[in-house]
């Protein structure tokens, strides 16, 4: 009878999955939630398991993985930074991943830190960001990316990688070495694998290699202790010179020796048009398990003893009041809340390798970016008014014991 029981079941969720992947009439029918929990019903039994190396203890460790990224140089206020940190301390973040623009910093010619508007330090925002994430115990994620236009001559866009690799090593250094002691994590460059962030130029891994090694370097050189990150990769379908599947992309990179030059590995964790428990492994589609993908690679290449650390992890609530496309998948508020819990409780049971899982993202200072799908992530509105995802995620973040003691 047993026996019997479990052909049945097999074959409906055999059945199931070609009705998924023909997409039916019948799949099309039913309501967002229902087809998300079917998907993970069927994706529970017939997805595989890759070899991610559960047991090898990676280092570094860390006790509370719960992070969020920020935009404070964007805020014009000492105040309102100081409530968005005070903000995200006692909701039980640990970690803030927040941008350090090389195009912002050091702007207009070498050695030059002054703005080119209200010639100002361009220091000081950030000196303030790091003063203020120490006040409130929270780690920092420093990104290092964009190129000042003196660095990039003949190229306009700020994401572009320099012309002289030296000047980036050179400001990898200076930012070390200023915050040597109150900023240990640092990520060299952001989505290389995308031609929007190489430059508007076909993606090229090993150039990004090249770009990571004098990252590398020049930090440890002035902190041996600092942890360099590899710059997250973009969970993409594509496999042109405009844009390459992280898998690929990876391997590359391995290719060209980037194992020597990261402590941690980066991915983007977004759910996107599925959720949480979607367990299908499949580079035709972005999902919340396309991380396994990324960590079964760095098995292959013999680098389990490293943690993978998510970047970015979110869904998108786009309201039905905005017409534009929803390039990054639409759920609900309440979808949205529910769906973001889930995610960092299966990352908490499921993957012993990952380690910060970073939101994306607490707020926007601005509120004339309503109109545009990307605004729909945050947390938090301009007002500082909490979304449910806000509370869904503190109440988590308390039950799990994270944040101020």
């Amino acid at each position: 009878m047993k026996r019997l029981l479990a052909a049945l079941l097999l074959f409906l969720a055999l059945g199931l999955a070609a009705a998924y992947r023909e997409r039916t009439e019948l799949l099309d029918r039913l309501d967002l939630e229902t087809r998300h929990r079917l998907v993970a019903l069927i994706s529970r039994l017939t997805a595989r398991h890759p070899d991610t190396a559960d047991r090898v203890a990676g280092a570094p460790r860390v006790d509370n993985p719960l992070g969020i990224n920020t935009f404070l140089e964007q805020d014009v206020t000492l105040e309102a930074r100081r409530r968005s940190l005070e903000m995200i301390r006692e909701a039980g973040y640990g970690w803030i991943r927040q941008q350090f623009p090389w195009s912002s910093i050091e702007p207009v010619s070498k050695g030059g830190f002054v703005d080119r508007v209200m010639f100002v330090d361009t220091w000081a925002v950030y000196d303030s960001i790091v003063d203020l994430a120490q006040a409130n115990d929270l780690q920092v994620i420093a990104r290092l990316d964009t190129s000042p236009p003196w660095a990039r001559v003949g190229n306009d866009w700020p994401f572009t990688p320099p012309d002289n690799l030296d000047d980036f090593g050179d400001f990898a250094e200076t930012v070390a070495r200023r915050y040597k002691g109150r900023i240990k994590h640092y990520q060299i460059w952001n989505e290389p694998n995308l031609y929007i962030e190489w430059g508007k130029r076909p993606v090229d891994p090993a150039a990004y290699v090249r770009l990571l090694a004098v990252g590398y370097e020049r930090i440890k050189k002035v902190d041996p202790d600092a942890v360099v990150l590899a710059a997250s990769l973009s969970p993409t379908i594509e496999e042109s010179d405009r844009a390459l599947n992280e898998s690929q992309y990876l391997q590359r990179m391995y290719d060209a020796g980037a194992g020597k030059y990261f402590d941690v590995m980066s991915v983007q964790a977004y759910g996107l048009r599925n959720g949480p428990d979607d367990r299908r492994l499949d580079l035709g589609d972005v999902n919340f398990s396309r991380p396994m993908l990324v960590r079964e690679l760095m098995v292959k290449n013999g680098d389990s003893e490293k943690p993978v650390w998510a970047s970015e992890v979110g869904w998108n609530s786009q309201p039905d009041s905005v017409t534009a496309e929803p390039t990054f998948g639409r759920v609900s508020d309440e979808l949205q809340a529910r769906y973001t819990v889930r995610a960092l409780e299966r990352a908490r049971t499921e993957w012993p390798w990952m380690g910060v899982m970073n939101l994306w993202f607490f707020r926007r200072p601005h509120q004339d970016e309503w109109d545009q799908p990307f605004f729909y992530f945050r947390m938090v509105d301009p007002d500082f008014a909490p979304r449910p995802v806000w509370w869904a995620v503190r109440d988590y973040a308390h039950r799990q014991g994270y944040g101020p003691r």
